[in-house]
C-alpha cells in the first residue's frame, strides 16, 4: 500500500501551503478564523466562485478556485458542512474524505479546521483527519509503471485548528485504528498466489510487535484438537491450512474477554461444486473476514485498548483436486455433529463451525463476533450499503447497530428461526452445510447457530461490503477494510474498563 498523505499539526495562524482548505455552511457562511486567513481578496474570490459555480455549502460538497495573485495561496478549496443544525449528524470521517479527494498529489495543503459560528472539538477534527488518510490510501505494490508519475507524490497537509495539542491526543487512536484499517484493506488487495494460508498467518504474526499475543495452529494440530471441518475445506489444495489465534490482554487478568472470528478462504474456488470462470477472480477477498479480525487485533493493541480480546481466524484454500471433498461427504465437526456436504462451494460455514466452538469452548468470552463473506444471497438482500446481521442477543445487536451508524459501516439485522433452522437437516447427519437458494444467508447464519452454544453471538454477513464494495468518501479500494471501525467503536462504547 501507498499513504499519499503527510499530516502537520498547527494552530490558526498562517497560511503556508499551495492550497488553502475552508469549511462553511449552508448559506455560504466561513469560519471567522478561515476568514483571516483568507483575506480581504480571498473573501471576495469565494464569493465570485460561488456565484459561478452556485455553490450552496451542501454538506460533502465544493469548489476550487484560483486564487488572487496577492494570496499567500495558489488555491482556494471550500468543502461544504451542510446546515449547522445539523453538524451533530455530521459525518466527520465522511467530510475528511471528500478534502481528500480534492487535494492535489505533490501540492501542499493548509486545512483549517473550524466551522461557522459552531466550535469543532478535537474529537471531530481527529475523524476528519481520520477520513482524509483513508481516502489517500491506495493499494499499488504491484505497479512497475504509472502513466502518472505525480500521482506518486505524496500531498502534505498541515491541519490548523485552534488546539493543537488536544488534537494530537484526539488523533493518536485514530491512527491506530486507520492502519488497521489500512491493513485489512492491504489483506483483501492482494493476490492469493501471495497470500495463502501460511502466508497470511505469518502477517498476523507481525501483530506481535504490538505486544499481541500470536499462536498458529498447523494441520497437525488441528487434526489433533478435531477441526475436521475445517481441514475437509482445505483438503484440496496444495497449501496447508491454518488457524490463527490473536490475543490482547488490555483488561483485568481474570476478566473474560471479547471475541472476534474470521473466515478466511484465501481463494475460493468452488471446490468440486466449482464456481463460474466469470468474476472468479474475485473470490481472493473471500477472506475479508479474516482480514478485519487482523486490522481490528492492530487497532485496539495499537491504541492500547483497556480491554481483554481474542481473534481467531480460519484460513485456507478451497480447490478441486483428487483429493478436496465431494458433495455427499459427511465430516464430523469440532462440535462433535455430523454435516453432510451438500455443496462444496458453501465452505466459509465449515471453517467458522469449527472456530466459533473453539474460541466459545477454550476462552468462555463475553460474546463472539463472527465476520464472513458468506453468502451472494445477502448481496440480493442487501446490495453493498448494509452488512447483514444475524444474532442470538438483542442488546449485542442495538450496540452493533448504534455503532454502524456512529462509524457509518451499517448493518441490518435479519431474521433467525425454527422454521429456517429446520432447512438443514439432513437425512444422512444432523445438518447439510446447504438448504438450497432460498433465504440463503439465514440457512447460513442457522448452521453457525448450531455451533455457538449459549454463548452471546453475532454473525456478520460482509459479502456486500468485504470486497468490490462501491467507492464512498472514504475508500478508493477494492478491499474496503469494512468492520475494523465499527468493532473498535463497539469496544469502545462499551467493553474497555
Amino acid at each position: 500500500m501507498s499513504q499519499r498523505l503527510k499530516l502537520e499539526l498547527k494552530p490558526l495562524d498562517a497560511v503556508t501551503g499551495q492550497d488553502l482548505v475552508v469549511l462553511v455552511a449552508d448559506g455560504l457562511a466561513a469560519p471567522g478564523s478561515a476568514r483571516d486567513l483568507l483575506g480581504e481578496a480571498g473573501e471576495e474570490l469565494l464569493a465570485r466562485a460561488v456565484s459561478v459555480e452556485r455553490f450552496k455549502g451542501k454538506a460533502l460538497g465544493g469548489l476550487t478556485a484560483l486564487a488572487p495573485q496577492q494570496a499567500p495561496y495558489q488555491r482556494l478549496i471550500a468543502v461544504g458542512v451542510g446546515p449547522l443544525a445539523d453538524r451533530d449528524t455530521l459525518d466527520f470521517a465522511k467530510l475528511g474524505g471528500a478534502i481528500a479527494g480534492r487535494l492535489a498529489p505533490g501540492r501542499s495543503a493548509d486545512i483549517v479546521l473550524a466551522l461557522p459560528d459552531a466550535e469543532l472539538s478535537a474529537e471531530q477534527a481527529a475523524e476528519i483527519a481520520l477520513g482524509m488518510k483513508l481516502r489517500a490510501y491506495a493499494f499499488d505494490r504491484y505497479k512497475t509503471k504509472s502513466k502518472e508519475p505525480d500521482e506518486a507524490e505524496p500531498i502534505g497537509v498541515t491541519l490548523r485548528f485552534a488546539d493543537p495539542a488536544a488534537l494530537k491526543k484526539a488523533l493518536k487512536a485514530r491512527e491506530a485504528v486507520a492502519n488497521g484499517v489500512m491493513l485489512a484493506r492491504d489483506l483483501v488487495n492482494e493476490p492469493p498466489n501471495i497470500l495463502f494460508p501460511e502466508e497470511f498467518a505469518e502477517r498476523a504474526a507481525k501483530l506481535a510487535k504490538l505486544g499481541v499475543e500470536v499462536e498458529i495452529l498447523d494441520e497437525k494440530q488441528l487434526r489433533k484438537i478435531g477441526m475436521r471441518a475445517l481441514l475437509a475445506v482445505g483438503q484440496g489444495s496444495r497449501r496447508e491450512s491454518r488457524v490463527v489465534v490473536m490475543r490482547w490482554n488490555g483488561g483485568k487478568g481474570s476478566e473474560a474477554p471479547v471475541a472476534f472470528i474470521g473466515k478466511g478462504v484465501t481463494f475460493d474456488t468452488g471446490g468440486i461444486s466449482i464456481k463460474p470462470g466469470g468474476g472468479m477472480e474475485d473470490m481472493k477477498g473471500d477472506m475479508a473476514g479474516a482480514a478485519c479480525v487482523t486490522g481490528l487485533m492492530h487497532a485496539l493493541a495499537a491504541r492500547k485498548a483497556k480491554v481483554n480480546a481474542i481473534g481467531v481466524i480460519g484460513l485456507v484454500e478451497n480447490m478441486p483436486d483428487g483429493n478436496a471433498q465431494r458433495p455427499g461427504d459427511i465430516v464430523t465437526s469440532l462440535s462433535g455433529q455430523t454435516i453432510e456436504i451438500i455443496n462444496t462451494d458453501a465452505e466459509g460455514r465449515l471453517v467458522l463451525a469449527d472456530v466459533l466452538w473453539y474460541t466459545q469452548d477454550r476462552f468462555k468470552p463475553k460474546f463472539m463476533i463472527n465476520l464472513a463473506t458468506l453468502t451472494g444471497a445477502i448481496l440480493v438482500a442487501l446490495g453493498h450499503e448494509n452488512a447483514g446481521l444475524f444474532s442470538n442477543d438483542d442488546a449485542l445487536c442495538e450496540r452493533l447497530g448504534a455503532a454502524g451508524q456512529a462509524t457509518g459501516e451499517t448493518v441490518w439485522r435479519m431474521p433467525l428461526g425454527k422454521a429456517y433452522d429446520k432447512m438443514i437437516d439432513s437425512k444422512f447427519a444432523d445438518m447439510k452445510n446447504s438448504a438450497g437458494r432460498y433465504g440463503g444467508s439465514i440457512t447460513a447464519a442457522q448452521f453457525l447457530q448450531r455451533h455457538v452454544n449459549d454463548t452471546p453471538w453475532a454473525h456478520l454477513d460482509i459479502a456486500g461490503t468485504g470486497m468490490n464494495s462501491p467507492n464512498s468518501e472514504t475508500n478508493r479500494s477494492w478491499g474496503s477494510g469494512w468492520g475494523v471501525r465499527l468493532l473498535d467503536r463497539l469496544v469502545r462504547d462499551h467493553y474497555e474498563r
